[in-house]
């Protein structure tokens, strides 16, 4: 049984809190890791269109022997299917790829502003949930002005919002918003995807020795902590078992508020600005 626990959608539904990821995973290998983590006790994968390898996921989940409905999908909406007609058909091919007939949630994966398509993509993917092709839906990397517009748009609040999250981006103005409108933060690159010295950072490792955990197992574990669902993301066997372990760790409220205190605001991101996309 997975040690993971679910947190409440504002829909009714529920999500597990550590999900495994595949961005860049190569296509070609998508199939084994996946059925790799399946099998390690995940019972929610992230993938995407752009990812190149929803098949891939499909195929472990009809491999892997565990009921489909035990397992959380998530995939999500390319910024060149804004149009609410090709919003639909790319769902549809989703569905397609990973040979479901039904996704767990669906997410835009990215609001790209400058096309101004956002509202429209959210209205097709209220009328997916209406139709039963996905269960719940959300938004991936919305700047808060495009958030509020689709929720004063059409009275519909996402289930979910994914953002590029970790100690040293905590993204603390979105989720004091998600909180306001009862939407679950989910992070994305919650080990900081390599790109800084998160997991050398002093306050991490000494937590870590003295749980004789990973960095990796502490970062994860203050996600967890906050009430956020992180999505880590690992080809090697040793290190997708051990990061769902990290459900299993419990860190005080003083190691908490020392790994708040990473912070680093705006200078911490990684990846893409939403604003300017």
């Amino acid at each position: 049984m997975s040690p993971v626990t679910s947190v409440p959608l504002n829909d009714g539904r529920s999500i597990p809190q550590i999900g495994y990821g595949v961005f860049k995973v190569d296509a070609a290998v998508t199939a084994d890791v996946t059925g790799q983590a399946l099998a390690a006790g995940y019972r929610h994968i992230d993938t995407a269109k752009i990812y190149g390898n929803e098949e891939g996921v499909g195929q472990a989940l009809r491999d892997s022997g565990v009921a489909r409905d035990e397992v959380f999908v998530t995939t999500k909406l390319w910024d060149d299917a804004h149009a609410h007609d090709d919003a639909i058909a790319a769902c549809e091919a989703s569905l397609e790829r990973l040979g479901l007939e039904q996704i767990d949630l669906y997410l835009i994966h990215w609001a790209t502003p400058s096309q101004g398509q956002y509202v429209e993509a959210w209205k097709a993917l209220i009328e997916l949930r209406e139709r039963g092709l996905v269960r719940s839906i959300g938004v991936s990397n919305f700047p808060l002005p495009q958030l509020e517009e689709i929720i004063e748009a059409t009275g519909e609040v996402p289930a979910v919002h994914q953002i590029e999250l970790h100690p040293y981006f905590p993204q603390l103005e979105l989720r004091e918003a998600h909180a306001r409108h009862g939407i679950v933060t989910e992070s994305w690159g919650p080990l900081g995807q390599g790109k800084s010295d998160l997991l050398e950072n002093a306050v991490i490792t000494e937590i870590a020795s003295a749980h004789e955990a990973t960095p990796a197992q502490v970062v994860l574990a203050w996600h967890l902590s906050h009430g956020i669902v992180a999505l880590p993301k690992s080809v090697t066997p040793s290190r997708i078992v051990e990061n769902l372990a990290a459900a299993e760790l419990v860190l005080s409220a003083e190691e908490i508020a020392a790994i708040d205190s990473l912070d680093r605001g705006e200078a911490g991101r990684g990846g893409t600005d939403p604003a300017t996309k």
